[in-house]
């Protein structure tokens, strides 16, 4: 009898909402404030990753490859909740950090395409070229240094990932051009790891050793961090990020390794830089050093350039 008394309980009915294409409806510049790349630049991001991201389904309400870059590119840019990132667009938290997570994914798998270190004697010419060109600097094929990615208090192992800041972050070692571009990324360190061990157990460290090439190949410009190593000169820091998220440590890691790759892509397009407020940055002018005639070492050298620049 109580049965036959009793509500049916009313199903909640499901609502799909969909993205309109911001490749119609925004300009260029729009797009760029929002994702930080113009349409054409998402397109052939969209071009690299659509074969992981396509959905092998009909179904009317499965994301597309735009839709699913868009989310992604939306979160990487503004660093922003989840939950905020699909209030803003119109979708459930689940369906961004699935958006997230995939693409992040399938640019991971793409990374090898755009993060390259100079192996072949063509490549590493022209990066010494390049350096000698913007700062007349020689003989160099790369800047080092480390950057703090600050993140939440993880719940395993807390104290490894609390910097000399006193803050949790993952140290992030990453290498770049003479254009600013990635040619070495190693992002899976907590905090509290010191620059020369993250260099010293890198792929890059251990290919150096490897082959022995160090000085017969190139410098690497690096801070006293890792004054230790015979391929590198010690210098001021050159290239520093600041970016920080709201995530476990190993997804921060993947984060960051999409973004590099995103990075190399913008500059590769030819992207405006531009900061979170919008503001143009503008690229750092070459320098003219005179020549050095003294003893040709790398002490004699770098106290000349220091003398140029710091006097």
């Amino acid at each position: 009898m109580a049965a036959l008394l009793m509500v049916p309980r009313q199903r909640k009915e499901r609502i799909f909402r969909g993205m309109v294409s911001h490749l119609n409806n925004l300009t260029d510049n729009e797009m760029r404030i929002r994702y930080r790349f113009g349409r054409d630049s998402i397109a052939y991001i969209c071009n690299i990753v659509g074969d992981k991201l396509r959905r092998s389904t009909a179904k009317e309400t499965a994301l597309t490859v735009e839709q699913q870059v868009c989310i992604a590119l939306r979160f990487y840019a503004s660093g922003s909740f989840l939950q905020v990132i699909g209030d803003t667009m119109g979708y459930d938290k689940a369906t961004v950090s699935r958006a997230v997570n995939d693409v992040t994914n399938a640019l991971l798998d793409v990374k090898d395409n755009f993060i390259q270190w100079p192996k072949d004697i063509n490549s590493k010419n022209r990066m010494k070229c390049g350096f000698h060109r913007q700062m007349n600097f020689p003989n160099v094929l790369g800047c080092i240094d480390c950057t703090h990615i600050k993140i939440q208090g993880p719940s395993e192992d807390e104290a490894a990932f609390v910097n000399r800041k006193g803050f949790h972050s993952v140290n992030v070692q990453a290498v770049c051009d003479y254009e600013g571009k990635f040619t070495n990324i190693s992002a899976n360190w907590p905090g509290s790891t010191h620059d020369s061990h993250i260099f010293n157990t890198s792929n890059l460290c251990h290919y150096l050793e490897t082959n022995n090439r160090g000085l017969a190949d190139g410098l690497i410009l690096g801070d006293s961090g890792r004054q230790y190593c015979r391929w590198e000169y010690t210098s001021d820091t050159v290239f520093s990020i600041k970016f920080q998220v709201r995530m476990k440590p190993e997804k921060v890691c993947r984060v960051f390794g999409a973004c590099a790759v995103l990075h190399n892509i913008a500059l590769t397009r030819n992207e405006p830089l531009e900061d979170v407020c919008g503001v143009h940055v503008q690229q750092d002018q070459p320098v003219q050093v005179p020549n050095f005639e003294g003893e040709q070492d790398g002490r004699h050298i770098r106290e000349h350039i220091a003398r140029v620049f710091f006097n």
